[in-house]
């Protein structure tokens, strides 16, 4: 689940609670055993009616969810794992009862079942993250080597010969992804196709485009490059970095259906060469965010602030 519950979900579980236990104190028992803190359920008035008790204990929760993660958490989770509704079976309309129990759980699971993979992969970047920082840090040379890099980049910051900046910027970039162990290639010509290079990461092949140009990079270049990472074989994504940014009608364009890259900028360069995140975890949360979102231009300030 991920850390905000989306509204039908929210009305989902109201909605199972006030199925699935008929009776008040039978609620309560299930409810006891789910929260941590009993406070949450001495807050609420046991005189009022079922739904209304209900709603009032979810709204508690998700008013403030940092809080009650924990507890919106298991509730979710035990309401889910209801499979039996034999106590229902018991009351009069027992079987329009427990159908109806039966369809309100089952609504719940289809609803947080993709939070709950969503959050998964999240964490799994988010450790991964974690351990490459570590990593990092117990690696004297490769962070000595990183600094070199970006030793090299800023030289190339307050440079006035443009051709030759573009070129050391492919070395660079080269030497970042052959640190980071992503079997680079570098640059090459493929039936007069310039590709800046190439690399591999968790059985994708990325081609490698860089530019460093005062204007925006635009959707003709977007589109040009696009090109080049379509006529590879299926399993092949397009990595894009503009030191100055993407033109908006080019992002726009090519976050739609279909997408075959992702976008870099010059922020992103900064935030790997000051080790405030790997090159790698970078460039899998961008996909997870183009994945989910169709956006392929996900900036790392973005990414700190979420």
């Amino acid at each position: 689940m991920t850390k905000r519950l989306a509204p039908a979900a929210i009305v989902a579980l109201k909605e199972a609670l006030c199925a699935v236990y008929w009776y008040k104190a039978d609620l309560r028992s299930f409810l006891q055993q789910c929260l941590s803190n009993p406070i949450v359920l001495a807050r609420l008035n046991w005189d009022s009616y079922k739904r209304q008790i209900v709603s009032d204990l979810v709204d508690l929760l998700v008013t403030n969810q940092e809080s009650h993660l924990g507890d919106l958490t298991r509730l979710c989770s035990e309401v889910c794992g209801i499979s039996s509704f034999e106590h229902l079976l018991q009351l009069e309309g027992g079987v329009q009862k427990s159908e109806r129990a039966k369809a309100a759980v089952s609504q719940l699971r289809t609803l947080l079942t993709p939070h709950q993979e969503a959050q998964k992969q999240a964490d799994e970047i988010v450790e991964r993250q974690k351990r490459a920082s570590e990593k990092l840090r117990a690696n004297v040379a490769v962070r000595q080597k990183l600094e070199d890099i970006k030793s090299r980049y800023m030289a190339l910051v307050v440079s006035q010969n443009v051709q030759a900046r573009g070129y050391e910027l492919e070395r660079i970039m080269y030497d970042l992804f052959e640190l980071f162990d992503l079997d680079p290639k570098a640059s090459f010509r493929n039936t007069g196709e310039q590709i800046d290079g190439a690399f591999s990461l968790d059985g994708t092949d990325y081609l490698f485009e860089a530019k460093w140009q005062q204007q925006l990079v635009n959707t003709s270049e977007l589109d040009a490059f696009a090109g080049k990472v379509r006529r590879k074989l299926e399993n092949t994504l397009g990595a894009f970095l503009s030191i100055n940014g993407f033109s908006q009608d080019g992002v726009t364009l090519h976050s739609a259906s279909g997408a075959v890259m992702l976008l870099m900028d010059g922020a992103d360069l900064m935030a790997i060469l000051e080790e405030r995140i790997d090159f790698i975890s970078l460039l899998l949360r961008k996909k997870r965010h183009a994945a989910q979102t169709g956006n392929i231009y996900l900036q790392f300030h973005q990414m700190a602030s979420a």
